[in-house]
C-alpha cells in the first residue's frame, strides 16, 4: 500500500478490509495496511470514533468484524479498482460504450458516483476504448439467469423449457448444479430427470424456468468448470464419431471439450460425442483440425462433411471446368 496515504484514506481502506472479510486479525489488517499492529489498532478507533461500530473479539475465530445492521457509507474505489472495472464491464459487454445499452446506463451511473479524481480516468476510458464484438458470445436473458441462480443457492429442482439450435424444444426437469461463464457462453450444469443423466444447456436457449417443490444435493466433490469441460459435448440430438489417422497426443490440442471425448483406437485415435448442429461442427471445427480422419458416424454429421468437401473442392476446379 501507497505510504503517502493519509490517516482518513487508510481508515476507509480498513473500512474496505474488513466489510470483504469479516474476523481479519490486527496482525492482518497491519499487512494489508502496510503499517505495524498498533497503528492498524489506531485505524479501528479511528473508525469506532465516526460511529462505524466494530466489535472485536479474541481465539482463533477471533479478529475484527462490523455489527450486523451497521450502515455503511458509499462504497469507496481506489483508482486502480475503477479502472479494472470498467475494463472488465468492455470486455464482457462492448456494448457497454453506448449510452442506451442497460449495463452501460449502468456503468455511467457507477462512474458518476465516483470522486473526481478517481472517476476521471474511468470515464475517459469508457468514452475512447472500443471493443469488438465476441461472435462466439452469448448474452441470456437477465431474469432466466437470475432465476437459475437463485435455483442453484436454494438447491431447488426447476422445470426448464429449452430450445435447440436446430429449432427443437422440450422441457426438462433439472437439478441446476452450477451456473458457470465459458468462453462468453453461459451454460447451465445440471442432473436432468428426463434423460437421467448430467446435461449442460446454453442458458440463452433457456426459454423459461419454473421452480417446483423438489429439494436436491449436489455433489459434494463437485468441480463446475471441470465437469462442464468433461460433458459439453454430450447429450444432443445428433451423435458424431470420428476417426483421426495420428496419435492422441497429437490430435489432443486440436480438439475442444464440446466436441466431444478423444479416445486411443489402434495406431490412431476416435472422438465420440454428439452435436446440437452438425455444419458447425463440420466446418467450424473438423475443418480446423491438421489430420486426416474419417467420419463413421452419425449420418447429419456424414452429410455436413460431404458438403463442405464439395463446397471446398468446386473451389479449385478450373475455370475451363476440366
Amino acid at each position: 500500500m501507497s505510504s503517502d496515504l493519509s490517516p482518513t484514506a487508510r481508515a476507509l481502506r480498513a473500512l474496505e478490509i474488513l466489510q470483504a472479510r469479516p474476523g481479519t486479525t490486527a496482525d492482518q489488517l497491519a499487512e494489508r495496511l502496510g503499517v505495524t499492529e498498533r497503528a492498524a489498532r489506531r485505524y479501528v478507533g479511528i473508525l469506532r470514533e465516526a460511529g462505524i461500530q466494530v466489535e472485536s473479539s479474541r481465539g482463533p475465530h477471533g479478529g475484527y468484524r462490523l455489527r450486523r445492521g451497521t450502515r455503511l457509507p458509499p462504497i469507496v474505489f481506489t483508482q486502480a479498482e475503477a479502472l479494472g472495472l470498467v475494463m472488465a464491464v468492455l470486455d464482457g459487454q462492448p456494448a457497454a460504450t453506448e449510452a442506451d445499452d442497460p449495463v452501460g446506463e449502468a456503468l455511467g451511473k457507477v462512474i458518476q458516483a465516483l470522486p473526481e479524481n478517481v472517476g476521471r480516468q474511468a470515464a475517459v476510458l469508457r468514452e475512447h476504448a472500443k471493443a469488438a464484438p465476441d461472435r462466439h458470445s452469448a448474452r441470456p436473458d437477465a431474469s432466466i439467469t437470475s432465476a437459475l441462480v437463485a435455483a442453484v443457492a436454494a438447491r431447488h429442482r426447476v422445470l426448464i423449457t429449452y430450445q435447440s439450435e436446430a429449432g427443437a424444444a422440450w422441457k426438462a426437469e433439472v437439478d441446476p448444479w452450477a451456473v458457470v461463464v465459458r468462453h462468453g457462453r453461459w451454460y447451465l450444469l445440471c442432473h436432468s430427470h428426463r434423460a437421467d443423466a448430467i446435461r449442460t444447456y446454453r442458458v440463452d436457449r433457456v426459454r423459461a424456468v419454473g421452480q417446483t417443490a423438489h429439494e436436491f444435493e449436489p455433489p459434494g466433490d463437485l468441480d463446475p468448470v471441470a465437469l462442464l469441460e468433461e460433458h459439453l459435448g454430450t447429450g444432443w440430438e445428433f451423435p458424431t464419431r470420428v476417426v483421426f489417422h495420428a496419435p492422441p497426443a497429437e490430435v489432443a490440442p486440436w480438439i475442444r471439450p464440446p466436441m466431444g471425448r478423444l479416445q486411443p483406437l489402434g495406431n490412431g485415435c476416435v472422438l465420440v460425442g454428439s452435436t446440437s448442429n452438425p455444419a458447425m461442427y463440420a466446418q467450424e471445427w473438423l475443418a480446423a483440425v491438421p489430420f486426416d480422419f474419417r467420419v463413421e458416424g452419425g449420418d447429419e454429421l456424414r452429410a455436413a462433411v460431404a458438403a463442405v468437401a464439395t463446397r471446398f473442392a468446386a473451389a479449385v476446379v478450373p475455370q475451363d471446368g476440366r
